[in-house]
């Protein structure tokens, strides 16, 4: 350290004076929580998210009903001849879910891997379909139009019947038959009920005629119908299958096997369904126009208008349907169930009610006032009198029509008769009252605090035509027991491993991590009653501590070591200050550990909330030294020692244990940590609780931001900013994401342990291409591992974590040499493997490995389409040159033409609208592909507000664009033999002589004099086994000069092969380019006029190699898009 530093820590050691109470303290940059404003911002979103459910949940609604009243004969708005166009919008209403269905299934069966389902299965789940679907289409597309609209809007509640039914079932099976099965049966009289009392009304009717039969028939259909919703209950029913008599064992274990195959089936499963539901329906449409007198033909014949108007209905129905659906399960998992979801919900139908009543009722009245007529003109007079011949005539605007129309409807009923409006209206209320019975259950679901959209609605789409129905009916129902049983069992606690690995960190970045590692100490105190749900332990493996020193008898820990020790004591005492009066004294800071162990030594630290931090001393001399050694050390001491051994010496019985560590191995996880990795708390368990809602989740990453100053930080801002938005959810979203970075990752023990993960990752390298695959991506390889094995990789956005970025361009030069090629090995092994993963990873699909591949391709035709732009000779110079001369020189050669390269990038705008003028046009492929690109990157910006400022940078990475995509891919191409870290080589300051203690413990004890250090002895058992791991995975490798030289050897053959076929590939692109040019061999291009969007007649001529790269990275582009948009 330098002696300005030296002399700072040395006036750090003078406490208590009362003369020096000023202090230097480093910032601790806590989470800042503005409570009133989020607390506003809440009840501002959850009145936005109420007011949208009900206003769009009525839009959808209206929108239906109002199709369905103008498919009416009765009604003269449409004409006869063009009834066929309304009853397809039905139609179309009724099928467009299962469209959306259809199109989701087939993306997760292309993207995922699916199992076709048992042959009993498909055939169960059709045949209730087929029941569903033809229900469905009876009522909408055939009764309703027959019946009033009072009656349409009050029918769609009593599809709730077998719903009611199923949940008593459900109960009684769990032998809950006391207050739990009230409503449901409450419900289910209700609705019978009201189908009765409906039954009735029509019955009273001396007009009724065939109405009584379509009455029958809708209720019928409501009943088919209500089957929607069955596998909301099956699950109950099997895992209650041993809990009642055997007479019923055969159905539950029907239930059992298909509720498991469904599980594993489903993607292939709900295409079939989707495809049988649209085929029902269509037909029931097809036959029934036919069969009411109509023509299709009678289609082209539409006049304009009414086609608008039925087009109009149509989309506001689906639209409003698909954000209704949107916005309800945003309330939901917002935790405003009751608020934003139930609410809105039940008062949907009402709403409508009132919505058609009113201006029907306002009518008849300004009727009867305009004409000066009596009470004694009732609303049966005004429909004989003057509704029907109005409606004939078909004066007035379309808004005055369909209330003419809605007001057709009722005239159907006596409303002077008491009797029949008194059981119209009990049925109407019934209907609604057993609805709201049969889904009450939904108050009082337990959420998590990140919920999973499959927890919360069993069925993956809604029904358009029963919208508020179809959401509270799906919404899954637990079976309601006297005890405290909740609807999903998360209560169980977890256990973090937070695991940092250190090498030659400065003073700044180790403040960062340890103020890190103190958060999570204060955010969950280890002795606090509501905080036992996560427990964390902190570790920090010191690769590489030690030294020696002339005439000390013992190794010293070196001067990052020390560092570190000062670190913690400085974090120890900001974190128990106490502010109080004038003059305080600190308080002490308790005393401290430390060990002598196999591997080095340790540093035990009881942090002020009771939790540990344990600092591993590595000695190279002892143990193997480097990143993924250290990982190897912290696995199999947490996951090894002390999770698995003390079942071993355990003598319970085998099964029990096996059982229970198995759950033990779920719940324990590992936080990777880098040493200068800056996070908060919560960032920590928004991925605790992604891998405790998704099981088969084997690590999860967060959003890495770089820190920093600089040109060369500032692109790499942009650069992983883009990374993130677009390539890392791509990867969520189609597939499984490759990389979960060693700086901030979350892993699971239970895949870290699995077969070929954990003891594939100890293996030595001894080829070339694994020191490059294995030592240099290292974070890559295992996430190769673990992938392989069945387990998926997930990305999370809300978690944010700050880590160093290189600043300087020589140190991002170097790590990129790192990261290029181990990231091109890593990715050629998951190709090569493809076969294999994708047979055992649901989440790799051959579409995945395609869009991999189309990936990579890309990337290793970067240079030569970066040629292909700009200029060859240039990067043929600087290849050739690679190959000749040292690194740091090629780097410093590299740095002048990047400067060069982009001077020349800053006319690139210029000549792109030159282009535009010269051809009179912005219609052709490259400016459209720019103004593509440019729109794209900042709709990314606005979809995540918080980082938009990022996209400023991207003028640095567009101006920096040929030295990262051409010179640094030669650059680490052609150097891919030198597997040195290449970023904090450098050595500290040695500071001030000191005389040199004994050994490395007197040495940190003199260091620390605030923050007594005291030496202990390990455990028998524990220093056994760091004997054992150090002989069997951990022993320093023997320094071989003649096998140090073969291996240089290899990795110069293997840079050879692979840096040939890399720039062959390129030269083959660019000879193809030229050759094309040199016989003029162009792709015309229509051109069109801005304007009227017209051919000019004319053509723009395009280069076949520049369109192809231009529609391939479109392309890609546009896929990650689009996974973008539905991340978000």
């Amino acid at each position: 350290m330098s002696e300005e530093k030296e002399g700072m820590s040395e006036e750090k050691h003078i406490v208590n004076r009362p003369w020096d109470t000023c202090r230097e303290v480093p910032v601790v940059h806590d989470e800042q929580t503005p409570w009133k404003v989020i607390k506003l911002l809440k009840f501002v979103t959850l009145c936005v998210v109420t007011l949208m459910v009900f206003g769009l949940a009525i839009c959808s609604k209206t929108s239906l009903l109002l199709l369905i009243t103008l498919s009416s004969n009765a009604m003269h708005t449409v004409p006869a001849d063009h009834k066929p166009l309304t009853l397809l919008c039905v139609g179309c209403t009724v099928v467009t879910p299962s469209i959306l269905l259809l199109f989701k299934s087939l993306w997760k069966a292309c993207f995922k891997t699916s199992k076709i389902p048992a042959r009993a299965t498909s055939v169960f789940v059709l045949f209730i379909d087929i029941l569903v679907a033809l229900g469905s289409a009876v009522l909408l597309i055939v009764v309703m139009p027959s019946l009033d609209i009072i009656t349409n809007v009050m029918l769609l509640n009593s599809i709730a019947l077998l719903s009611a039914v199923f949940q008593v079932a459900a109960q009684c099976s769990a032998r809950e038959r006391k207050r739990f099965l009230l409503p449901p049966i409450s419900a289910f009289v209700l609705i019978l009920l009201g189908h009765v009392l409906f039954l009735l009304s029509v019955r009273l009717d001396e007009k009724s005629g065939e109405i009584v039969l379509w009455s029958g028939v809708a209720v019928v259909a409501t009943v088919l119908v209500s089957l929607n919703w069955w596998e909301n209950y099956v699950s109950l029913f099997s895992s209650s299958r041993n809990s009642i008599g055997t007479s019923l064992g055969i159905l539950h274990g029907f239930f059992y096997r298909l509720s498991e195959d469904l599980k594993h089936s489903q993607n292939i499963q709900h295409i079939m369904s989707s495809l049988m539901r649209i085929m029902v329906t269509a037909v029931v449409l097809g036959a029934f126009v036919p069969l009411s007198g109509r023509e299709w033909t009678l289609l082209a014949t539409v006049p304009v208008d009414v086609k608008k108007v039925l087009l109009t209905l149509t989309v506001v129905q689906l639209v409003s349907s698909a954000l209704c659906h949107w916005f309800a399960v945003a309330a939901c998992k917002m935790h405003a169930v009751r608020r934003s979801f139930l609410l809105p919900m039940y008062l949907a139908s009402l709403a409508v009610l009132v919505l058609f009543v009113s201006p029907v009722m306002v009518s008849f009245q300004n009727h009867r006032t305009d004409n000066k007529l009596t009470h004694n003109f009732t609303f049966t007079n005004y429909c004989n009198d003057t509704v029907r011949v109005w409606n004939r005539d078909l004066q007035g605007g379309w808004y005055q029509l369909l209330v003419l129309d809605t007001t057709h409807t009722l005239c159907g009923r006596d409303l002077t008769q008491v009797t029949e409006m008194v059981l119209l209206g009990g049925s109407a209320l019934a209907w609604w009252l057993g609805l709201l019975l049969s889904t009450i259950y939904i108050s009082s679901l337990k959420l998590q605090r990140i919920q999973r959209t499959e927890q919360l609605f069993v069925r993956r789409m809604y029904e358009g035509a029963f919208l508020e129905q179809s959401m509270l009916l799906n919404t899954r129902f637990e079976i309601k027991t006297t005890g405290t049983r909740k609807l999903y069992n998360f209560t169980e606690s977890v256990t973090v491993f937070v695991c940092a690995t250190m090498w030659h960190e400065n003073f700044d970045e180790m403040m960062k991590i340890i103020i890190s590692l103190f958060r999570l100490d204060r955010y969950r105190p280890k002795m606090a009653p509501n905080t036992s749900d996560v427990s964390f332990e902190c570790h920090v493996y010191f690769d590489d501590a030690f030294k020696d020193v002339p005439g000390s008898k013992g190794r010293h820990v070196n001067e990052y070591a020390e560092d570190l020790v000062e670190v913690i004591k400085e974090v120890y005492s900001i974190f128990t200050q106490v502010s109080g009066r004038l003059f305080t004294f600190k308080p002490p800071i308790p005393g401290q550990r430390l060990l002598r162990t196999p591997y080095g030594g340790r540093l035990e630290v009881t942090m002020p909330m009771g939790n540990s931090l344990v600092v591993h001393f590595k000695d190279k001399h002892l143990v193997r030294h480097k990143k993924r050694w250290s990982q190897v050390m912290y696995m199999y001491y947490h996951l090894g020692w002390r999770l698995t051994t003390k079942y071993w010496m355990s003598g319970r019985n085998m099964n029990e244990l096996k059982k229970q560590m198995q759950k033990e191995k779920q719940n324990t996880y590992i936080l990777a940590l880098d040493g200068d990795t800056d996070f908060q708390p919560s960032a920590v368990m928004v991925l605790v609780d992604r891998l405790r809602q998704y099981p088969r989740v084997g690590a999860a990453c967060g959003r890495i931001h770089p820190t920093g100053t600089g040109p060369m930080v500032w692109f790499q801002k942009f650069e992983y900013a883009m990374g993130h938005w677009l390539q890392k959810t791509a990867e969520h979203v189609l597939g499984s994401v490759l990389c979960s970075p060693g700086c901030f990752s979350l892993y699971r023990a239970a895949a870290l342990m699995d077969d070929n993960v954990m003891k594939t990752y100890t293996s030595k390298s001894t080829e070339a291409i694994h020191y490059i695959r294995n030592d240099q991506g290292e974070d890559r390889w295992l996430c190769l591992l673990i992938l392989r094995q069945g387990w998926r990789v997930e990305y999370n956005s809300a978690s944010d974590a700050y880590t160093n970025a290189p600043e300087g361009f020589k140190e991002f030069y170097n790590q990129r040499r790192r990261w290029i090629p181990s990231t091109m090995a890593n990715t050629v092994e998951l190709l090569g493997s493809a076969f294999l993963t994708s047979t055992r990873n649901p989440s790799i699909s051959r579409l995945y490995i395609f869009y991999q591949l189309m990936t990579m391709v890309t990337s290793i035709l970067g240079p030569a389409t970066m040629c292909i732009m700009i200029a060859v000779l240039p990067a043929a110079i600087y290849l050739a040159l690679c190959f000749k001369l040292k690194s740091d020189t090629l780097i410093t050669i590299a740095a002048v033409m990047s400067v060069a390269y982009s001077i020349l990038m800053l006319a690139l705008p210029m000549i792109l609208i030159d282009t535009m003028m010269t051809e009179d046009t912005i219609l052709s492929p490259s400016s459209l592909f720019s103004i593509s690109l440019v729109v794209i990157c900042i709709v990314t910006g606005l979809m995540h507000p918080q980082e938009f400022h990022l996209l400023g940078y991207g003028v640095i990475y567009l101006l920096s664009a040929p030295s990262a995509y051409l010179l640094l891919m030669i650059y680490s191409m052609t150097n891919m033999n030198n597997i040195s870290w290449g970023t904090r080589e450098s050595m500290p300051f040695s500071g001030a002589e000191r005389t040199a203690p004994t050994d490395w413990i007197m040495q940190l004890q003199t260091v620390s004099e605030e923050m007594s250090l005291h030496e202990h002895t390990l455990d028998t058992e524990e220093e056994e086994f760091w004997k054992e791991l150090q002989k069997k995975y951990l022993e320093p490798l023997a320094e071989d000069k003649e096998k140090q030289m073969k291996i240089t050897e290899s990795l110069r053959e293997l840079r050879n092969k692979v840096s040939f076929l890399f720039f062959f590939a390129n030269a083959l692109w660019l000879v193809a380019a030229f050759i094309l040019q040199f016989i003029n061999l162009k792709i015309p291009i229509p051109k069109l006029n801005l304007t009227i969007m017209e051919h000019t007649g004319d053509y723009i001529h395009i280069d076949p190699v520049a369109f192809m790269s231009l529609i391939s990275f479109a392309l890609l582009i546009a896929i990650q898009f689009l996974t973008m948009l539905y991340h978000r």
